[in-house]
């Protein structure tokens, strides 16, 4: 077998490929557009992607990873559930489609996979990650391995609930993270002043006191759930990624402060809390890693 492997991060609007060997040095990457909305374009542009990787590599029966929204089936051959997006993805089965054995994983469970094995949380056991972008993801690392959870939904940490009394995300949950600090809902978060994070952070450094408390109270709602979630699966790391980190310290001086309030820091002991290393082609290269560990 190949110590070679392909990953493909299917994207809303790009679709990432990359072959990365055992030390997960990239070898080869490419981009296709996805073309969102007839199931045979965005198919065949994967098709074309693992093809062009394959000719590179000289080797079509490397195993292969994809990356893609939604939850999983059981075995991982494919999306069980994902509406809304992406239609025919859900139970396509890719090892049939492409002629070798393929994998697949939720796409922020791919982006933690970059990150324990050869990112910021390499070498650790239990660790989470979240990503914080126009939504809230999330992942969940144990023993070394992701966890996936009965009907593999395990992770979606953006839907842990903050405010008992707020109004329902996507998924009926009141209050959730994702609603208080996702760039989905800062219009009502700044009462129609800002339309994107970055307009708010922007006016925030500009000493806006508006501005700020919007801010402040958003990061420390993150604080609160992240302090939460230590007491639930007690990680040595919390890797945070997406958009919103940007922030630099905008985001970790502040969310240090709070989470020193809010952790339950016994013995001394603290969580760790870093910046992604991985960016664009987290979820390509996590998931590379996760089918070569399955095959």
């Amino acid at each position: 077998m190949s110590e070679i492997t392909i990953g493909i991060d299917l994207g809303g609007t790009r679709i990432k490929a990359v072959a990365i060997n055992q030390s997960g040095d990239i070898l080869h990457q490419n981009y296709q557009p996805t073309n969102d909305g007839d199931d045979s374009i965005w198919k065949n542009a994967v098709l074309n992607a693992v093809r062009e990787i394959q000719d590179q590599i000289r080797d079509q029966n490397t195993v292969i990873g994809i990356s893609a929204p939604g939850l999983p089936n059981s075995q991982n051959t494919a999306i069980a559930y994902m509406p809304g997006r992406l239609q025919g993805l859900e139970n396509f089965i890719w090892s049939d489609f492409l002629g070798s054995k393929t994998f697949v994983l939720n796409d922020a469970i791919s982006a933690m996979m970059a990150e324990a094995r050869f990112g910021a949380a390499k070498g650790r056991k239990n660790v989470i990650m979240l990503t914080l972008g126009t939504g809230v993801g999330g992942a969940i690392l144990i023993e070394g391995k992701p966890y996936q959870g009965a009907f593999n939904k395990a992770g979606h940490l953006g839907h842990l609930v903050i405010d008992s009394e707020g109004e329902p995300d996507v998924i009926g949950i009141p209050g959730s993270l994702e609603d208080a600090i996702g760039n989905c809902t800062i219009l009502k978060r700044s009462s129609g002043k800002y339309n994107s994070t970055l307009e708010l952070l922007q006016a925030h450094r500009g000493g806006d006191l508006f501005a700020s408390e919007v801010w402040l109270s958003s990061v420390k709602k993150l604080a609160i759930g992240l302090a939460s979630l230590t007491n639930i699966l007690s990680p040595e790391m919390i890797i945070l990624g997406g958009g919103i980190t940007e922030a630099g310290s905008d985001l970790f001086d502040p969310l240090e402060k709070f989470m020193s309030n809010y952790e339950w820091r016994t013995g001394g002991n603290r969580t760790q809390i870093v910046k992604a290393q991985y960016g664009d082609l987290a979820g390509a290269v996590g998931v590379a890693c996760f089918a070569r560990e399955m095959k």
